[in-house]
């Protein structure tokens, strides 16, 4: 089948963030776009989809915006966070930006109004339809088409196209149905971590101002567990505790009655209690949902169906990138329609070509969880961070770029495993060279670079 025919029928389940830009940049292709959404049509209704209320938007999402010519109004919806406040104990706070490079930051956006302005930019084209309270029940992969639950009709119907996409996320039923295929070899793998996430809520000032610092991405790292929090535009912040279910110290098994969670958070995060009135409510209300890496592969079967998004690569939440890498994936998967003929070529080319990647995001952030919640306290981890402030203001991004700036910053062209690759490196050879007193932060800089630079080569070619 042609990727030039215009006239051809492409469905795609789930309307979330991935799965709304894709139909709206296919859209814009002059294709016709039927999307499937089990969830009501939250532009109407109240939609608790236990997912995370806030998100991190930065450059590799913000080209996917741009691609459909949505940056600008996206970034109304946005607050800047300039880095991270570190909180300590005893209530103690340090800033470590998160780039040395002026204009570089990371964006604290809500998912459902960024999913709303999306649907709605979708909806302005005559050629995308969305069907809302439908939920997908069987997949035909060889034949595009999904048996579906009319909710209005309360029966189940067929839904027949020429080319199927499954941006449906984590619990994907098309990647489900691939899992049952016996025609290709299908490799699929679902890591749990031992930890949940629970979120909670600053409520905003009586005048409608924010409690703590606006434009910080805020962390209370305590080793084994952590919170974070992340602005909202209503002045409230959004916070989340990332903490194990069970075993020895604090875990959400273990914190049950309500002097129990007094006592964990006036131990721990005692600076926030005071902005969180009705904290034990929040803490009995709200659930506290489990955290895992999806792995699948290939992402396409029979030419005529592909994996994007969630539904393909999930990750945890730790580098804020899951959503960054989903509108990357559209970007990259609109390359390929444009440099192949046929859309089963398109789908084998962006499956070849975007797996390392969605590999690499996906191990590093379980590296950064381990970072946020231990290493961002530890002196040699901001020795590390200061360096690289210096070097990142001094120096282009050709000549330096930290690890946390070429995944979330990159210069055209820079992928997730690149930045893997060379940013793991970079990081071991900073922590070397300071554990054995071989660079100090005040060193002349073209010094220091180039010490950074002979020592990254050297571990790069001992992992070669």
């Amino acid at each position: 089948m042609k990727t030039s025919n215009k006239k051809t029928k492409i469905l795609i389940t789930g309307a979330g963030l991935c799965g709304s830009l894709l139909g709206l940049r296919l859209a814009q292709k002059g294709f016709h776009v039927d999307i499937l959404e089990k969830r009501p049509d939250m532009r109407k209704a109240v939609v608790d989809g236990g997912r995370s209320i806030n998100l991190a938007l930065s450059d590799r999402g913000l080209s996917g915006l741009k691609l459909v010519g949505l940056e600008e109004k996206v970034r109304d919806l946005c607050i800047p966070m300039n880095g991270r406040l570190i909180h300590d104990v005893e209530g103690n706070t340090f800033a470590s930006n998160y780039s040395g490079r002026e204009g570089e930051y990371i964006n604290s956006i809500s998912r459902e109004e960024l999913n709303k302005l999306l649907l709605d930019e979708a909806e302005k084209y005559e050629n995308v339809h969305i069907d809302f309270d439908d939920a997908v029940t069987a997949v035909d992969l060889k034949n595009a088409s999904v048996t579906y639950h009319d909710a209005i009709t309360d029966t189940k119907k067929e839904w027949k196209a020429d080319i199927l996409l499954g941006t449906d996320g984590a619990g994907s039923v098309v990647r489900k149905e691939m899992m049952k295929q016996r025609d290709f070899l299908f490799s699929h793998s679902m890591n749990w971590l031992p930890h949940g996430y629970k979120e909670l809520s600053i409520p905003p000032t009586e005048d409608g101002k924010w409690r703590i610092e606006k434009n910080f991405l805020h962390i209370w790292p305590r080793g084994g567990f952590m919170l974070i929090a992340l602005p909202n535009l209503d002045g409230s912040f959004t916070l989340t505790l990332f903490m194990q279910y069970d075993g020895d110290g604090p875990a959400f098994n273990n914190i049950k009655s309500d002097q129990e969670i007094k006592d964990f958070f006036n131990a721990y995060f005692k600076d926030v209690v005071k902005h969180i009135p009705d904290l034990v409510e929040q803490y009995h209300t709200n659930p506290a949902p489990p955290l895992g890496t999806v792995r699948c592969s290939p992402w396409t079967s029979y030419g005529k169906s592909s994996l994007i998004g969630d539904s393909a690569h999930a990750i945890v939440p730790f580098y804020g990138q899951g959503m960054n890498a989903s509108f990357e994936d559209v970007v990259v998967f609109d390359e390929m329609l444009n440099q192949n003929e046929t859309w089963a070529d398109a789908f084998t080319a962006f499956s070849t070509k975007r797996k390392p990647d969605a590999d690499a995001i996906a191990n590093l952030a379980l590296d950064n969880f381990v970072e946020m919640r231990d290493s961002v306290a530890n002196p040699n981890f901001q020795l590390k961070r200061q360096i690289e402030m210096r070097l990142e203001s001094a120096f282009t991004k050709a000549k330096y770029q930290s690890k946390y700036s070429l995944v979330t910053f990159p210069e055209e062209g820079v992928s997730y495993e690149h930045a893997m690759l060379k940013g793991r490196a970079q990081d071991k050879a900073i922590l070397w060279l300071l554990e054995n007193k071989m660079i100090t932060v005040d060193d002349e800089l073209d010094s220091l670079l180039n010490k950074i630079k002979e020592k990254t080569e050297d571990v790069l070619w001992l992992r070669e």
